[in-house]
Order: C-alpha cells, then sequence, then structure tokens
C-alpha cells in the first residue's frame, strides 16, 4: 500500500493549458524560446536523474557533500521544530540530508511535475513514517499560497539545484519576494547556487559524453508532441550549450539544422537555416553578488557554505 500522504493540486487551468499557452507564445518570438520548467514531465524528471549522475555534471554531487557537511549547522540555525519546504522537489533526496539533521514537524514538497512529485513524496513518506508529508503540484515561479493544513509557523525554504539560475535576475529578484512573501517574518532559505568558474568545466557539465542532456533538452519537444497537436519533429533540432561570459550564464538551444516549418496547435512556425529555440538560461553567480540580489529581495545572509574547490555554494537566508 502507498504511504498516505496530503496532497494539494495548485496547478491552476491545468499544466497542458499553461504549456499551450506558453509554448505559442515562445514560438511566436523573435528569438523563439521556451521555459524550462516544461521540460519535467516524468520523462524529463527522469533523464534529469540521470544527469545528475554524469561525472561532468558537477553540481549535485558538489551540493550534496556541502548538505552532508553542514548539515548540522543547518538544523542549529533553522531551530527545533521547523518545518521544511522543497521548492522543485524532484527525486527529494537531498532533503533527505536536512530531514535526519532538523527532524521536521512537517515537510511540504513542491514541483510542477505531478506524477513525478506524488511518486518521491509517497517515498519519502514510506522511508520517514514518524514525517508528515504534504505534496503541492504548482508552479512555484509564479505567487503561491502555504496549503491549508500544512504547519508553516517555523518554515525554512529549501530551494536546491541552483535552480535560481534558470531565472534572467530581474526575475530572480521578483521569484525571491515572492518568496519573501510566502514566507513569515524570521522564515528561513536555504539555497543552492552555482558559481561562475572556468568555461571548460562549465561547459562539460551541459554538453555530457553520454548525451543525456542532449535528450533532456530534445524531451521538451517530445512533450509538445505527444501533449499537444504538433508535428514537430525532435530529431530534426540539435542539442547546443555554451557559456556566455558576457551575461554569466549557460544558454540552451535547440537548433534547427536546416530550414523547417512546425505547426502546434493548428498554427505554423518556421525555422530558418541555424536557427535555434532558446529553451534555458543558468546563470552563474559569485557569493556577493547574490547575496546582493537576496538583500534587495528582503532577505539577509545568515550563513554560506561553499565547497573546497568552490564550484557550487549553499545560503542560509532569512527574510527580514
Amino acid at each position: 500500500m502507498a504511504a498516505a500522504i496530503h496532497f494539494h493540486d495548485q496547478c491552476q487551468n491545468g499544466a497542458n493549458a499553461s504549456l499551450r499557452e506558453e509554448t505559442l507564445a515562445g514560438f511566436a518570438g523573435d528569438p523563439k524560446w521556451a521555459s524550462p520548467k516544461f521540460f519535467y514531465d516524468r520523462r524529463g524528471s527522469e533523464l534529469f536523474e540521470q544527469i545528475c549522475q554524469q561525472p561532468e555534471y558537477y553540481p549535485t554531487r558538489t551540493e550534496e557533500l556541502i548538505l552532508r557537511l553542514a548539515a548540522r549547522q543547518i538544523a542549529e540555525i533553522a531551530g527545533p521544530q521547523a518545518s521544511l519546504l522543497e521548492l522543485g522537489s524532484g527525486a527529494s533526496r537531498k532533503v533527505r540530508l536536512l530531514l535526519e539533521a532538523l527532524h521536521p514537524a512537517s515537510y511540504l514538497g513542491i514541483d510542477i511535475s505531478r506524477d513525478f512529485l506524488l511518486s518521491s513524496t509517497r517515498r519519502l513518506a514510506a522511508d520517514y513514517p514518524w514525517l508528515e508529508v504534504h505534496a503541492a503540484c504548482a508552479d512555484f515561479s509564479r505567487p503561491m499560497q502555504l496549503p491549508e493544513g500544512f504547519d508553516g509557523e517555523h518554515p525554512l525554504a529549501f530551494f536546491p539545484g541552483s535552480s535560481i539560475g534558470n531565472f534572467d535576475p530581474p526575475e530572480a529578484q521578483v521569484f525571491l519576494r515572492n518568496l519573501h512573501t510566502l514566507l513569515p517574518p524570521g522564515g528561513g532559505l536555504l539555497i543552492g547556487v552555482d558559481l561562475i568558474k572556468d568555461k571548460a568545466v562549465l561547459e562539460a557539465a551541459y554538453n555530457d559524453a553520454a548525451g543525456i542532456t542532449a535528450a533532456f533538452n530534445r524531451n521538451l519537444l517530445e512533450r509538445i508532441r505527444r501533449e499537444l497537436d504538433s508535428d514537430i519533429e525532435p530529431a530534426r533540432f540539435d542539442h547546443q550549450a555554451f557559456y556566455n561570459e558576457e551575461a554569466a550564464r549557460i544558454e540552451m538551444h535547440l537548433l534547427s539544422p536546416g530550414a523547417q516549418t512546425v505547426t502546434i496547435e493548428g498554427k505554423r512556425f518556421s525555422f530558418a537555416h541555424g536557427e535555434s529555440l532558446h529553451t534555458e538560461n543558468s546563470y552563474k553567480y559569485t557569493p556577493a553578488i547574490f547575496c546582493d540580489l537576496a538583500s534587495s529581495a528582503g532577505f539577509k545572509s545568515v550563513a554560506l557554505w561553499l565547497d573546497p574547490r568552490q564550484l557550487f555554494s549553499v545560503h542560509y537566508l532569512q527574510r527580514e
């Protein structure tokens, strides 16, 4: 029997409606774009878990190392009986380090991928029978409210994986301000932030030799073809990822090697030879620049942890 969880469905108008609306807007754009939040259907979430295991992809194992070493300090700062809410819960592996250190009163996993969210939070509920587990299907890139029934009196929000890098800096500021509104005064935010580093290290992480990131990128087109009325052929697009040094970000694109026309929901979109669909940005920061961004959104820096090679950072912020 599956472990019991408290499920809250906050996906307004359904995921498909949002996928349709944003896909049509993005393909009509100049340049063309797609939102990275739609990478994470069940297949996309599975592929991302495989990416995290690739030798070139340092962020996951580095963040896990930091959390393992800092878990006791994090628990001391958060205090007893904190509630833990995880944004973009995914496979919920990293959060286990926090659950065991904090022993929180309750846990809330928030993710846009309903099926993956349910399976991961049910595993947590089975593995931690003492824990009250909540799952909210929600687009956390938009303003949210804590679901009714979740004890958020002493919340610690956990946003791992440097997913904050998917937002342009002004959008990241808005996202952090939304979190500021969500959390009560004194509430905490534990957030992983990837750091600026050697271009070769960054580009290798998004171009793994096994081709998993390429499959993950193309799966966005697979999802469009499967869930919308579309004749798009994912195999006719090439994965491209590179570091834009001026903007301090990795860019991911799906490049059309030849001229082609695709149809989505009855609308036709033409790609010129060499034209791309911009699928993701992943901004990199210095600790000082990110602290300034957090401060502008109403958070103060409480603690900062880096790995020995200074590849990645974990910040403990507090809502003022």
